[in-house]
């Protein structure tokens, strides 16, 4: 199987630049968290916020040739580009949001359209306002050929299994898009031991779980089946999660009610990158929610990545046909692509 390239479904975008702030606040921009670019050592540029530097970042974030002599060397065939999670723009007012949100669509789009046969595109939208989300999720999807969309895990701290973005997963049914769900801005930092970095480290994986089991509590993945929903690092502690709620749901008459279809199969709707590191973890992920649903993610390109997506899905010593699923067909079903044309 060492031919055989792989589909990378995780992977982010920072735009080059930025365009200036030209919101409510007029030239305001330190006391508005709206980002721009300033330039670091050779390749590199800096993202600043409100004044400061949130992160710097390499050309592998903008330039898709570099990216791609990356992918190269990896075995990638197609990378899914999707934003940088922390530019996802919900804590902005909602008209600056979409301007923000617009320009990273049309950057990734601009990408994708260089480099079809390369790259697939995943956007942003504004969650904050459910109905300017829509209209950007049409532009998308229709207007610029993206695959879907990015979302984080919660809204401002409002769960994104909530009954107010229903209709935003009811019209990504509709338009038959990929939705990718990030962790951002996690609940429980105040828990942690230790340096900032270890917001990514431990709390991504906690928040993405409770993200995901919002959405099988309120019953939104059991009544849209059709959605294609993946999460990221192999969903973080969802598992166990689901393993306690099965569990308690057969026992606790609270929960008995909670859900009309068994949590399990909900659940097995749900996609979920390989961004484990462990074999054993990813052995588990596969058997408990089956092979067909894991997909390779990378966090390309970014310090905590995974290096070898290859060969973490061939140790596991599957089969060819399974980790043709692996590695490829499960990305591409995901994405709406035909699986059958590009093996």
């Amino acid at each position: 199987m060492s031919k055989v390239r792989g589909v990378d479904v995780h992977t982010h975008v920072v735009p080059g630049d930025f365009p200036p702030y030209v919101g409510k606040r007029g030239d305001q921009r330190a006391n508005v968290p709206w980002p721009s670019m300033v330039p670091a050592h050779a390749c590199h540029r800096s993202v600043v916020i409100s004044g400061s530097i949130f992160r710097t970042v390499s050309e592998q974030c903008w330039e898709g040739k570099v990216r791609i002599a990356d992918m190269d060397g990896s075995g990638i065939d197609r990378q899914v580009l999707s934003p940088m999670p922390e530019l996802l723009s919900y804590w902005l007012g909602a008209e600056d949001a979409v301007v923000l949100t617009r320009h990273l669509n049309e950057t990734i789009a601009r990408v994708v359209a260089d480099h079809p046969e390369r790259f697939s595109g995943i956007g942003a939208v504004p969650l904050q306002d459910v109905d300017l989300a829509i209209h950007e999720l049409h532009h998308a999807v229709k207007v610029l050929g993206l695959a879907g969309v990015e979302i984080g895990t919660n809204v401002n701290g409002t769960p994104i299994g909530a009954p107010v973005f229903e209709p935003f997963y009811r019209e990504v049914a509709q338009l038959n898009a990929a939705i990718f769900v990030h962790p951002l801005r996690p609940c429980g930092m105040e828990r942690l031991i230790g340096p900032a970095a270890l917001e990514q480290v431990l709390a991504f994986p906690c928040e993405t779980g409770l993200a995901a089991m919002s959405l099988v509590t309120s019953g939104i993945l059991a009544r849209h089946p059709t959605l294609r929903i993946a999460l990221s690092h192999g969903g973080g502690s969802f598992a166990s999660l689901l393993a306690r709620f099965v569990h308690a749901s057969k026992t606790v008459s609270g929960l008995k009610d909670l859900v009309r279809e068994p949590p399990l199969d909900t659940a097995r709707r749900f996609y979920f990158d390989s961004l484990v590191y462990d074999p054993t973890l990813l052995r588990a992920q596969i058997d408990l929610f089956g092979e067909t649903q894991t997909m390779i993610g990378t966090d390309y390109p970014f310090v905590i990545m995974e290096r070898e997506p290859i060969a973490r899905i061939a140790e596991l010593g599957l089969g060819a046909d399974i980790e043709m699923l692996l590695l490829r067909g499960n990305a591409l079903r995901w994405l709406g692509m035909p699986v059958l044309n590009q093996l």
